[in-house]
Order: C-alpha cells, then sequence, then structure tokens
C-alpha cells in the first residue's frame, strides 16, 4: 500500500511522532493507522530507556483539585530542560498524573518508598490467611509473594493502572511521554489532601 503524505501528516497530528519515524511506522505496519499508533508508543517507551540517568533538574510543580474541593494532588515532575517543562504536552502529563492521584489515592511514587513495615504486616496478613485456609507450607511464601505484589501494584503510583487507559500502568505512560517529548522526566513527589482524613 503507498503512504501518502495526507497519512504521515495525520499520524503525526495524532502522536506528535516526528515525519520520519511516521513514515517508517506507516510502511512497517501497511499503512494500518491504529498499528502505526502502537508501533510508535511501543518505539517512544523503548527509546525512553536510553534517556534513564539523565539529569532532571528542570519541571513544574503541577495540581488538581476535584470538584467540589473535597480532594486536592501536588506533584513535582522533573524534566531536563525548562523548554520542555513549558510545553503543553509536558503539562498534560503533570495534569493528568496528578488527576489520577486524586482518583487512585497511591501511596508511594516507587516501591522504594513504601514503609516496610507496611509491607511485613501485610505479608503477616496474607500468611494468616493462607494457614487458615489450609495451604501447604511449602506453597505459602510463593502465594505471599504474588500477593504482595499485588499490593504493590495497587498502591504504588508507578506500578498502578493508568485511570485514562487500564491497559497502561503510569510508568508505561510517563514512558511514552519520554518518547515523545525526547528528555528524561521522572515523577519526583506528590501530596494528596482529602477532606476528613
Amino acid at each position: 500500500m503507498g503512504i501518502t503524505a495526507k497519512m504521515v501528516k495525520e499520524l503525526r497530528e495524532g502522536t506528535g511522532a516526528g515525519m520520519m519515524d511516521c513514515k517508517k511506522a506507516l510502511t512497517e505496519c501497511d499503512g494500518d493507522m491504529e498499528k502505526a499508533v502502537e508501533y510508535l508508543r511501543k518505539k517512544g517507551i523503548a527509546s525512553a530507556s536510553k534517556k534513564e540517568g539523565r539529569d532532571t533538574s528542570q519541571g513544574i510543580v503541577g495540581s488538581y483539585i476535584h470538584m467540589g474541593g473535597k480532594v486536592g494532588v501536588l506533584i513535582e515532575v522533573a524534566c531536563e530542560t525548562d523548554f520542555v517543562a513549558r510545553t503543553d504536552n509536558f503539562q498534560e502529563f503533570v495534569h493528568n498524573v496528578a488527576m489520577h492521584i486524586a482518583a487512585a489515592s497511591p501511596l508511594a511514587v516507587t516501591r522504594d518508598e513504601v514503609d516496610p513495615t507496611l509491607i511485613e504486616k501485610e505479608k503477616d496478613i496474607y500468611r494468616g490467611q493462607m494457614l487458615e485456609q489450609g495451604k501447604p507450607e511449602n506453597i505459602i511464601d510463593k502465594i505471599v509473594e504474588g500477593k504482595v505484589d499485588k499490593y504493590y501494584s495497587d498502591i504504588v503510583l508507578l506500578e498502578q493502572k493508568y485511570v485514562k487507559d487500564p491497559d497502561l500502568t503510569v510508568e508505561d505512560y510517563l514512558k511514552s511521554i519520554i518518547g515523545e517529548l525526547g528528555e528524561n522526566m521522572a515523577i519526583k513527589r506528590f501530596v494528596r489532601f482529602q477532606i476528613g482524613s
């Protein structure tokens, strides 16, 4: 199938990717627009890993207040340059993640930030449940390990399913934006306020 300039333009407008990347994606995917978008997203995620470790000393503090003022979020997201920090795409990302935090109530950005005593308490609860159900000792540790991983995916921001697209984790979303903007980015910290809690 012939790849037209109109197709390339349409894909470029929909993804923000460069013209040559769009043309290559369409060529690789035989002109299928949906597959080309997926191809570019995968490529963005792949190129994001190359940017890890680069200094992120710029960025913004964003906020989101849920309707009625009952829930509010402040979030710090860093990037490499002030130029990128001022782009609409970056600011939209910060806003979307703040909105996600308001909805999903994570406790930490990464696993390393989760209080180890909280995890030990969860392990004890899971182990007790397994013993109560009469599970054999030799498989309890494996089951507990799986339940702890699931618990992390519920409370760790980067591991949570992104509320606007549950096929992605927040980390996948972050990596796709890194690929799109061509700079390393990091969600540094957040705080979530809720009336009455």
